[in-house]
C-alpha cells in the first residue's frame, strides 16, 4: 500500500499509482450532511472513511504559512510535497490494512477551504461535494452551535464553502467531481447511492444504507445528536428526511434576512429560493 517501485527504480506513492483507486474527498459546508455520506462510504466493503482529523489542513502549514522557516533547511517545496504525501499515504495504508479494505476516503468540511493544497498533494483525487439548502444549514448551525454561529453561517460560511467547492468542480473533468444534493440523498438514498458508487467505480451494495449497527468510530456526540433528530422527527430509519426544507420556516426573521440579502442570488441559482 505504501507504493510500488517502477522500472526506473523510483517508488511511486500508492496515492499516485494508476493501478490503485484514487483517494476520495468528501467536501461541502459544515452541517450539510457530510457525516451521513461518510458513514455510507465507510459501510462499503472496499472503502474506509474515518473521523475528521484535520490532518491535511495542519500539514499544509509546512508549505504554507510556515514555509519561510521550513525553506531555511534548503529542501525544495517539491521535496516536502512528496514526503508529506508519503507520510499520509503510509498512514492510510495502515488503516486500510487494519480494516481489510482497499481504498481510502477522507471527510472533512474544512478541507473545502484548502483544495489547492489537496490537489497538489493528490492530483488524481476524486471529490464528492454534498450541497444542502442554506436555510437548513443555518438552522442546523443554530441547533448545534448556537445563534452566533448560525449568524456567521448565514452571513458568510455557507456561501463561502459552496463557492469554493463549485469552483473546483468547474476546473475538474466530470470523472473527478460529483455534486450530490443532501435533499435527494435522504429522500431517495438508493438512487443517489447507486449514482455515487457508479461515479467511484465501485460495485453497488445496498447494505451501505443500513450503517447504524456497524462500528464506524463515530463520536458519541454524533450518535446522540442523530438519535435526537430521528426521535424529534418521528423517524426510525437510519437515513431520515424529517429535516429537509424545515430551515426556512424555523429561522427567525433576522437570520432569514441575513441569508437571503447576502446570498439570495446563490439560493436562487441552486433552486433553494423561488
Amino acid at each position: 500500500m505504501a507504493g510500488e517501485t517502477n522500472e526506473a527504480g523510483t517508488t511511486v506513492p500508492a496515492a499516485l499509482d494508476e493501478a490503485v483507486p484514487p483517494p476520495i474527498f468528501v467536501i461541502g459546508s459544515p452541517r450539510s450532511g457530510t457525516t451521513l455520506l461518510r458513514l455510507i462510504l465507510d459501510s462499503h466493503p472496499h472503502i474506509s472513511c474515518g473521523e475528521e482529523t484535520h490532518f491535511l489542513r495542519d500539514l499544509e502549514s509546512v508549505v504554507g504559512r510556515n514555509w519561510d522557516l521550513v525553506a531555511t533547511y534548503g529542501l525544495s517545496r517539491e521535496w516536502w510535497i512528496e514526503h508529506l504525501r508519503g507520510l499520509y499515504d503510509t498512514f492510510q495504508a495502515e488503516v486500510l490494512a487494519r480494516d481489510g479494505k482497499s481504498r481510502w476516503a477522507e471527510k472533512d468540511p474544512t478541507y473545502t477551504l484548502h483544495l489547492p493544497f489537496i490537489e497538489e498533494l493528490f492530483p488524481n483525487a476524486v471529490y464528492i461535494h454534498l450541497l444542502r439548502d442554506g436555510h437548513d444549514v443555518v438552522a442546523s448551525f443554530r441547533d448545534r452551535w448556537g445563534y452566533k454561529s448560525a449568524a456567521r453561517a448565514a452571513r458568510t460560511e455557507w456561501a463561502r464553502y459552496v463557492h469554493a467547492a463549485r469552483a473546483l468542480g468547474r476546473r475538474l473533468p466530470p470523472a473527478r467531481f460529483l455534486e450530490l444534493r443532501y435533499e435527494q440523498l435522504v429522500t431517495d438514498p438508493e438512487a443517489q447511492g447507486q449514482r455515487l458508487f457508479e461515479f467511484l467505480g465501485e460495485p453497488w451494495d445496498p447494505s451501505v444504507l443500513e450503517f447504524d449497527p456497524r462500528d464506524h468510530s463515530a463520536t458519541e456526540r454524533y450518535q446522540w445528536f442523530s438519535a435526537q433528530q430521528r426521535e424529534a422527527g418521528g423517524e426510525e430509519r437510519t437515513i431520515y428526511r424529517s429535516r429537509v426544507g424545515t430551515g426556512a420556516a424555523s429561522l427567525d426573521p433576522l437570520l432569514r434576512t441575513i441569508l437571503r440579502r447576502r446570498h439570495g442570488a446563490l439560493l436562487r441559482e441552486l433552486g433553494y429560493e423561488a
